[in-house]
C-alpha cells in the first residue's frame, strides 16, 4: 500500500506541474481529485483491511489526500491571481486620455420663449398667472363678449367634453377668471399656456400655446392705445430684434373694441420682402386691443371708471420667428435632431 501511495504521489505531482493554467488545473482536479479518482480508489482499498492496518494507512492516505490538495490550491490561487493581472492589464483606463463628451438633454425651444418672456415682462412689473385648461363655456366665451349663438363662435373650432365644458381655446379665460378673482383693483399679468383648436397645419397645431397679455388701470391713469403700442414694441425688438417696427390694422376680436392685428417688420428680409413674409415685408405676431367694455361688466368691473388693454402673441410662432423653425409640427414631435441644437449655454 505504502509503494502505492508513493507511486501515485510522484504521479499527481507530475499532473499538478503540467496544469499550467485554470482550464488545465479544473481538469486534473476531475481527474485526480473527485470520486472516481485514483485517492478515493485508495480509500476504497480500506475496507478490506484489518483495523490496524487501516489506521496505518489510513493516516498515510489522510496525509497524502492533504497535501495534494494544498498543492492544487496554491496552484489554483497562483493562476487565479495571474488571470486577474492580465485582465486588469487589458482593460486598465488611461486618466490621461481625452474624456468622452456626455450627452446630456436641453431645453425645449419653447421652454427658452417662455422663460425669456417670463423675464421680460416681470422685469416690467407683470404677475405671471395660469388657469384651467379644460374651461366651461362660460370662462371661456361668454364672459368675453362671445354669448351663446354668436357668429365669432364659428372662428374657433373647439373640443367640447360635454355641452358646457372644453378645452379652452384661448388663454384669455384666465383674464376672466383673474378679473373675477380682483376686487376691483388694477391689474397687470401675462398668462402663457396651451389651447386647443381643430385645426393643424404647417403655421397651426391643434395644440398650441398663447402669451396672453392684460392691463386694466383706472381711467383716469390713461391706459391707453400709446401704452399697448410701446409694450409690444419693447416686447418684439426684445424676441425677435432690435431694429424691427410694428405696424396696426384694424381688425375684429369680440373683447376687444378697437381690435387690431400687430404685423413687425420680416426678421429674414428686413422688410424688403421675401418667401417668409410672401413679399409683404410684414410678419403676423399679435392680436391686441382695448378691452371691450362688455368685458369689464361680466367680470365686475365698471367700464366708466376702468379701462385698459389686450395683447396675445402665439407662444408657439414666437419660437419658430426667434430660431428659424419652418414648421410648428417640429415643436411637438421631440425629434433629437431638432432639439439637440438648442443645447447652448447662451439659451440656459
Amino acid at each position: 500500500m505504502k509503494e502505492k501511495i508513493e507511486e501515485l504521489k510522484k504521479i499527481l505531482d507530475v499532473k499538478l506541474e503540467e496544469a499550467t493554467d485554470l482550464t488545465k488545473l479544473n481538469e486534473f482536479k476531475i481527474n485526480y481529485l473527485g470520486k472516481s479518482g485514483p485517492i478515493s480508489e485508495l480509500t476504497n482499498c480500506l475496507r478490506d483491511l484489518d483495523v490496524e492496518k487501516k489506521k496505518e494507512y489510513g493516516k498515510l492516505i489522510t496525509d497524502f489526500k492533504n497535501d495534494i490538495f494544498s498543492k492544487y490550491e496554491e496552484s489554483k490561487s497562483k493562476y487565479e491571481l495571474e488571470e486577474l493581472n492580465k485582465k486588469l492589464e487589458s482593460e486598465k483606463i488611461d486618466v490621461t486620455l481625452p474624456s468622452k463628451r456626455i450627452r446630456r438633454g436641453s431645453k425645449h425651444p419653447n421652454s427658452l420663449t417662455i422663460e425669456a418672456v417670463e423675464d421680460l415682462f416681470v422685469s416690467m412689473g407683470y404677475d405671471v398667472v395660469d388657469g384651467p385648461e379644460l374651461e366651461t363655456d362660460e370662462y371661456c366665451f361668454e364672459r368675453l363678449n362671445l354669448p351663446k349663438g354668436h357668429p365669432a363662435r364659428d372662428m374657433q373650432d373647439s373640443f367640447y367634453i360635454t355641452d358646457e365644458v372644453l378645452l379652452r381655446t384661448q388663454t384669455s379665460s384666465v383674464q376672466a377668471r383673474y378679473m373675477e378673482s380682483k376686487d376691483n383693483e388694477p391689474i397687470r399679468i401675462i398668462v402663457p399656456g396651451k389651447t386647443y383648436r381643430r385645426e393643424e397645419d404647417a403655421t397651426h397645431a391643434a395644440q398650441f400655446s398663447q402669451i396672453e397679455g392684460l392691463v386694466i388701470d383706472k381711467k383716469e391713469n390713461n391706459v391707453s392705445l400709446a401704452d399697448l403700442k410701446g409694450t409690444l414694441e419693447v416686447f418684439a425688438r426684445k424676441m425677435l430684434g432690435k431694429n424691427l417696427d410694428l405696424r396696426f390694422r384694424p381688425s375684429y376680436f369680440p373683447f376687444t373694441e378697437p381690435s387690431y392685428e400687430v404685423d413687425v417688420t420680416c426678421f429674414k428680409c428686413g422688410g424688403k420682402g421675401c418667401n417668409l413674409c410672401k413679399n409683404t415685408g410684414w410678419i403676423e405676431v399679435f392680436a391686441a386691443g382695448i378691452v371691450h367694455p362688455n368685458v369689464l361688466r361680466a367680470n365686475g368691473y365698471d367700464p366708466d371708471i376702468w379701462g385698459g388693454f389686450a395683447f396675445g402673441p402665439g407662444w408657439d410662432r414666437i419660437t419658430m420667428f426667434r430660431y428659424g423653425i419652418p414648421d410648428i409640427r417640429y415643436l411637438y414631435q421631440n425629434d433629437i435632431r431638432l432639439l439637440n441644437q438648442f443645447d447652448r449655454k447662451d439659451d440656459e
